[in-house]
């Protein structure tokens, strides 16, 4: 397969945003600065880009070349706790996934929960205080090799917490998972207007990935800046 070249000047990077859900990563990244296409296995009426449904993996193989940069939240189910309390079981797509995305040859980020962090290579965690963000949900991302990835001050969680799914007192802090209540609070604390109480209780809030997206533009531009 031919290389695709890289961007030009002129037009706004293209960013690949796998297993994309309601598109809460791909918003952040959107105002970092990129043109986002989903793919995901199931429809995504909801998803506020381009969304082609495929299934993730075998689409990263054969058409991640054709992007600047990618993104990939494989589920999070089989390393999540209150799966396994349920005793379901679930397909662990990291491997596949990272091996799909090094493929690629193009600078990649990869998220997951924290029950995956043993299988994750150098990830960088992200939490909503961070980015004045009203809830302490904690994300895992894996850089490729050769894109480094900051962490803002974490503050410490002083703020209480609401029981999960339960409804939030003033002041508090919620966990927006489960059948949790509260959709219209959430979204407003998330900054994801658009989405319903499925795409809320798994989504990354695009504050973090506004700040991610910051760094790959530059690992993109710079890339730009070497072929020019």
């Amino acid at each position: 397969m031919t290389q695709p070249t890289l961007i030009r000047r002129g037009r706004r990077p293209r960013l690949l945003d796998a297993f994309c859900c309601q598109g809460g990563a791909a918003a952040g990244y959107e105002r970092a600065g990129f043109d986002v296409t989903g793919v995901d296995i199931h429809p995504q009426p909801r998803y506020p880009y381009t969304f082609i449904q495929a299934e993730a993996v075998a689409f990263i193989r054969e058409h991640g070349r054709e992007f600047d940069a990618i993104h990939a939240s494989p589920p999070c189910q089989h390393d999540s706790e209150c799966q396994r309390i349920q005793n379901r079981t679930h397909p662990d797509l990291i491997g596949p996934t990272r091996a799909a995305l090094e493929s690629t040859g193009r600078p990649w980020v990869m998220e997951n929960v924290k029950g995956a962090v043993p299988k994750l290579r150098g990830p960088v965690m992200l939490c909503g205080p961070m980015f004045a963000v009203e809830t302490y949900r904690h994300r895992y991302f894996e850089p490729s090799p050769g894109l480094t990835l900051t962490t803002p001050d974490h503050p410490q969680h002083t703020v209480p917490q609401a029981k999960m799914g339960r409804p939030v007192p003033p002041g508090w802090y919620g966990q927006y998972v489960g059948n949790f209540s509260g959709v219209d609070q959430a979204r407003r604390v998330m900054d994801v207007p658009w989405m319903n109480r499925d795409g809320i209780r798994e989504c990354i809030p695009p504050a973090y990935t506004a700040h991610i997206g910051e760094a790959l533009l530059a690992v993109v531009t710079d890339a730009v800046g070497v072929a020019a």
